[in-house]
């Protein structure tokens, strides 16, 4: 069982939830991976653990503030919170949460990229990120979906020492994010189909055990499929939309050869 006790700096270590309704998007996910919502409290902001076997895999919380979309969160872990947002800043992000610490969790901040994708950052504490991942109902994959390859290209690198690797993928442009030898997230471009007032956006991807169940599941949840059930390289996998109009992606990975 692929289970982390700490995440090198620069690895996407945790992803959340923002819902006006989380009540229901709570009951939505738990249907759908098997997900039990821990609430931390009113001190916490109502703000709740998503477990999997007693084991953290993601979070949940209320719309925060004027404007915060309906949408997953990815965060990426780092070893300086502060000194990680004047690097943002300087490489142009806009910083919408500047640092500040979770209680005794850990220290956080979001900031806009500037091709728009909005991306948090963690510099743990008590919490140091996802018990588990890369498994059925926990995250497995972060990928930027961006109109402005070449901006990423320059920011991500100097705020993280990400090094692009570009390839073809079923026969478009793909770029994996590698920080050493490991590959930590992907970057593709905006696909045409996305309307134009879609910004970029970093698409949070869960494991499942068979994504055409997963996604008649989902449906009958109240998801919408964006993409069906599609055959890529790494697997089968399908985007949709919660009932609260969150997006993310599942995958069924093909075996390792």
């Amino acid at each position: 069982m692929p289970e982390f006790n700490s995440y090198p700096a620069g690895t996407p270590s945790w992803v959340d939830l923002a819902s006006p309704d989380p009540a229901g998007s709570n009951a939505f996910y738990g249907a759908l991976f098997d997900w039990e919502a821990y609430d931390l409290g009113p001190d916490a902001g109502n703000y709740a653990l998503f477990r999997k076997g007693g084991k953290n895999v993601a979070g949940s919380g209320p719309i925060m503030m004027d404007g915060q979309p309906t949408a997953w969160t990815t965060y990426v872990g780092v070893d300086d919170c502060d000194a990680t947002v004047e690097l943002a800043r300087k490489a142009g992000a806009a910083v919408f949460v500047e640092p500040m610490d979770v209680m005794q969790a850990g220290r956080m901040a979001i900031f806009a990229d500037p091709t728009g994708a909005v991306l948090g950052i963690w510099q743990p504490k008590d919490h140091m990120g996802a018990d588990l991942a890369n498994e059925p109902g926990a995250f497995t994959w972060n990928e930027l979906d961006t109109r402005d390859i070449p901006a990423a290209k320059s920011f991500y690198p100097e705020v993280f020492g990400w090094q692009p690797n570009d390839m073809e993928m079923d026969g478009s442009a793909y770029t994996e994010w590698k920080l050493g030898d490991r590959s930590v997230a992907g970057m593709m471009p905006m696909p045409e189909m996305v309307p134009p007032e879609v910004p970029a956006n970093w698409l949070v991807y869960f494991a499942v055990t068979d994504c055409d169940a997963a996604v008649a599941k989902a449906t009958d949840l109240g998801a919408t499929a964006l993409v069906p059930a599609t055959d890529i390289m790494p697997g089968r996998f399908a985007v949709l939309s919660d009932p609260a109009g969150a997006v993310f992606a599942i995958i069924k990975t093909n075996p390792q050869s």
